[in-house]
């Protein structure tokens, strides 16, 4: 037997249950995971309040690093001992040990730390895909992204500022804006204080930003279109603040020809070739000290639910992990 966090029915962070649980033997194209620290994310809340629906019970939970134990048949590139990660699932993450898929699952550099990879696969690899693949972030381009000293905030503008970007970034006080700025953050914004859309023509001279890279979701979505200069690039990938209203089409017209997408980090990295050259990049930017990863607080295993319930309360900086 082991231990792992189980979710019987929809709800707040008190359906976040410490149960004992049978780890099968991996099957076939599987392996048996210990795992030595896991991250916390904001998917994890969506499935666990039944926003993103999944059958229950279940185990949230979508990246962490650990070892291998066992293999299951037809797994030749991994053996037991192995350190590997994972960031982007399957389900099942807040657990001691668990069965996996060997594809979902790259090996880690030695010099990384194992609480930096856990609190870093899933933020890092959903950064790589918002600023390599979705859109190609241009040395001299200026965007805005809200959440700015949140864990994808955070290992957002260090890349960004390795690119050579300009980032315009919104913050909920004073300590937080000062991460961001540490990060690389060009201009931080007081969303509770101040306008942020009048923020950012000012600093852009009155032109927009090329792309807003928005995972607040409905307390900003109106207002992140109307930062945007024409034809600029909405880019909504999360809901911490609930889901984006409904819009009308025809508006992304009036916004100046505006794009709008609704990415996930699944179609980005849902190839293997893509999932090993996001990675790669990843672990080659921390490894050379051009992304430094803030794990902000840590919470052993039975305290998930507190962890998730800061998380939600915007109380958090950087990575929140919890270790088993």
């Amino acid at each position: 037997m082991t231990k792992a966090i189980v979710v019987r029915q929809p709800g707040g962070p008190e359906v976040l249950k410490l149960e004992d649980v049978t780890v099968p033997a991996p099957a076939a194209g599987q392996v048996r995971l210990r795992q030595t620290a896991i991250g916390v994310n904001f998917i994890d809340t969506y499935h666990r309040s039944g926003l993103y629906p999944v059958p229950k019970p279940f185990t949230p939970g979508m990246e962490a690093i650990g070892f291998v134990e066992d293999v299951g048949p037809g797994v030749t590139d991994l053996k037991s001992g192995d350190r590997v990660c994972y960031g982007n699932g399957p389900i099942g993450g807040y657990a001691e040990e668990r069965v996996i898929p060997a594809a979902s699952l790259v090996k880690v550099p030695a010099k990384l730390k194992d609480e930096h990879v856990a609190g870093m696969m899933l933020r890092g690899l959903t950064v790589w895909y918002l600023v390599r693949s979705l859109h190609k972030l241009q040395p001299g381009e200026t965007v805005l992204f809200h959440a700015a000293a949140g864990g994808v905030g955070l290992i957002f503008c260090q890349w960004a500022k390795a690119i050579g970007a300009n980032v315009i970034g919104t913050v909920g006080d004073e300590a937080k804006a000062k991460l961001a700025k540490d990060a690389g953050c060009d201009y931080t914004i007081l969303y509770k204080s101040d306008d942020f859309v009048a923020k950012v023509k000012d600093i852009t001279g009155g032109k927009g930003v090329s792309v807003v890279y928005d995972g607040v979701g409905k307390d900003t979505f109106f207002k992140s279109l109307d930062c945007l200069q024409k034809r600029g690039l909405m880019v909504s990938f999360g809901n911490a603040s609930g889901p984006p209203p409904a819009i009308e089409v025809a508006l992304l017209q009036a916004k100046g020809s505006v794009f709008l997408t609704r990415p996930s980090l699944a179609d980005y990295t849902g190839t293997r070739e893509a999932l090993v050259q996001g990675s790669t990049e990843l672990f080659d930017l921390v490894g050379k000290g051009a992304i430094e990863i803030d794990v902000g607080q840590t919470f052993s295993l039975e305290y998930a639910g507190h962890a998730q319930r800061d998380l939600e309360a915007r109380k958090t900086t950087g990575s929140t992990i919890l270790l088993p």
